[in-house]
């Protein structure tokens, strides 16, 4: 996934957010450090959302941590439902090792429900030493660390065809409204403006957190996140509103409504960078990057940017970002090596070899910047590493699976259905908040 998660984090323009932590698997460095081959014999099972380009990246670093330790590796992609994936495999009596967890409330989820083991005192100390304390709040449950954050992701990013938007005359606008007229420029010249990735729930929840948290202000985007605000406030209305005036304008949204409904992801990001463009722009985290160049060969900065998702009515532009966690499972047939592939993936070195491969961020302080393939996203990461402690969670991320992180139901669902039909936002309020509620007290 990338799947959606929020962070915010104020005041760097082109910034994202990231992996944290660390972790290691008894009272020493067991397999991060020495090349013994000391877990030879041995077999770890990843789970996670990861498909496409990104599970082939994630092989890499798995790769690498089976010829440093000996331990074969075998990942298996859950999709979007990583939590009933894995409550049904743990059933079964076939868990995984490890988990990449993508959103906080699975994480607390998984926590509760007794499934995890706690991070190791030297997995602590690792990420004391290397890591923002923010990461390992969103790692931690009721006091306990069981979350390494190794991948993070920056959502707000606004991806574009530089060719695109030459030809149509425009350059990269500042808020909210001039990307609107900018993109209507586009569309006159010949292409949609944007590529909406609407078959996929968790990039409109994205959508929505960007123009909320801008539009709202930080304050009342924690309120609801934590669900201390309802969302039939009129601050949720009033950014569906604001979403509502693109989703609806067919010139703006390439295929219109039904195309984009019917457009995932990877979909979306080929509309603009792949052989027959069909949008000028796209908007989703810095993985964009990734996909436009292993899958349609495009030299980041030069066939491919960004810029940061403007303002919306005069607020601050938005920084939302998520990320990734690997967990350990109590019930996985070897979680002793699961845990010595958490302290592993800790390292700059397990780091630098998805930051080479691109599409990947960490804000571990002692990766080497110039692991990063592009100036694009070595100048994102290392905005991150300064961002510190200034970052909020993707708020679809920090609610229950139920209603943040299910495909076919809640926020995901209710906003497909908001793409399909932008024309009441009051009754697609009423609509969340009753999801939302049900989904928090259960």
């Amino acid at each position: 996934m990338m799947r959606r998660r929020t962070t915010l984090l104020t005041g760097c323009t082109a910034l994202v957010l990231a992996l944290g932590a660390t972790a290691c698997g008894g009272s020493g460095p067991v397999t991060a450090g020495g090349g013994d081959k000391a877990l030879s014999g041995q077999s770890v099972t990843v789970a996670g959302v990861w498909s496409g380009t990104e599970q082939e990246n994630f092989q890499k670093v798995l790769d690498a941590f089976t010829e440093k330790t000996g331990a074969k590796t075998s990942f298996v992609s859950t999709g979007d439902n990583v939590s009933t994936v894995v409550g049904s495999k743990i059933e079964g009596g076939n868990a995984p090792d490890v988990v990449m967890v993508p959103q906080v409330g699975v994480l607390g989820q998984f926590a509760g429900n007794g499934w995890l083991k706690p991070l190791s005192k030297t997995a602590q100390k690792s990420v004391d030493a290397n890591f923002a304390d923010v990461w390992q709040t969103y790692g931690t449950v009721d006091g306990t660390l069981y979350g390494l954050y190794f991948k993070a992701a920056h959502k707000s990013t606004v991806w574009y065809s530089p060719d695109a938007l030459a030809q149509a005359g425009v350059e990269p606008p500042k808020t909210y409204d001039a990307m609107l007229k900018a993109g209507q420029t586009v569309s006159d010249s010949g292409l949609a403006a944007f590529s909406v990735a609407g078959q996929d729930g968790w990039t409109l929840t994205d959508w929505f957190e960007n123009v909320y948290l801008s539009q709202a202000g930080p304050e009342k985007y924690d309120a609801l996140a934590a669900h201390e605000l309802k969302w039939t406030d009129a601050s949720v209305v009033e950014a569906l509103t604001t979403l509502g005036k693109l989703f609806k304008d067919e010139q703006l949204v390439a295929g219109g409504q039904k195309g984009a409904l019917n457009t995932d992801f990877p979909g979306s990001v080929e509309k603009v960078f792949g052989p027959k463009p069909e949008a000028g722009m796209v908007y989703e985290g810095d993985f964009v990057a990734g996909v436009a160049k292993d899958q349609f060969g495009k030299e980041i900065g030069k066939d491919a940017n960004f810029f940061p998702f403007p303002a919306v009515d005069g607020g601050e532009a938005p920084v939302v970002s998520g990320g990734d966690a690997a967990v350990v499972l109590k019930d996985g047939k070897n979680s002793e090596a699961g845990m010595a592939l958490l302290e592993y993936l800790a390292t700059p070195e397990a780091a630098a070899v998805w930051a080479e491969a691109g599409g990947f961020l960490s804000p571990n302080k002692n990766l080497d910047p110039a692991s990063y393939g592009d100036d694009v996203t070595r100048a994102t990461a290392e905005s991150l590493v300064g961002a510190g402690d200034s970052v909020r969670f993707d708020m679809s991320d920090q609610a229950p699976a139920a209603f943040g992180g299910t495909k076919g139901i809640g926020e995901w669902k209710i906003l497909q259905d908001f793409l399909r039909d932008p024309s009441d936002p009051k009754a697609t309020a009423a609509e969340l908040e009753a999801a939302a509620a049900k989904a928090y007290k259960g």
